[in-house]
């Protein structure tokens, strides 16, 4: 099938693959030519694409790189959706940010509990 089902028009499609939430937003991705078919920037959301096609876009504040393995014949669950493609993104690097410090337990001092540090603290006449 060269022109047949196996082939599907590209907007449809990174709204198949839920890349975007609807086809509209899709649309102005590629008439704005931000996405790349094979290398080659696309301004067409009516471009067609099939099987071993590879894309390049913007997602967010990343550049994704995906090569496409099914045309998709419908916007089904997210499992379903990621079958129809394979990642090609280089995975992010670790950034050096210290992860956020945990919840030890201790919380707000009380009452008591500050009347206790105030006694024994820097602040005390023996």
């Amino acid at each position: 099938m060269v022109g047949g089902a196996s082939r599907i028009r590209l907007d449809k499609w990174l709204w198949h693959a839920r890349f975007f939430k609807t086809r509209s937003l899709a649309s102005k991705q590629v008439s704005g030519g931000h996405v790349r078919v094979n290398g080659n920037r696309v301004s067409k959301p009516a471009q067609a694409v099939g099987p071993e096609d590879v894309l390049t876009f913007v997602q967010g504040d990343a550049v994704r790189v995906v090569r496409i393995l099914a045309p998709g014949t419908r916007r089904g669950p997210a499992s379903e959706a990621q079958t129809l493609y394979d990642d090609l993104t280089e995975p992010k690097p670790q950034d050096s940010v210290p992860p956020a410090p945990k919840y030890e337990g201790k919380g707000r001092p009380t009452k008591r509990d500050r009347r206790k540090l105030d006694l024994n603290g820097p602040g005390t006449l023996d």
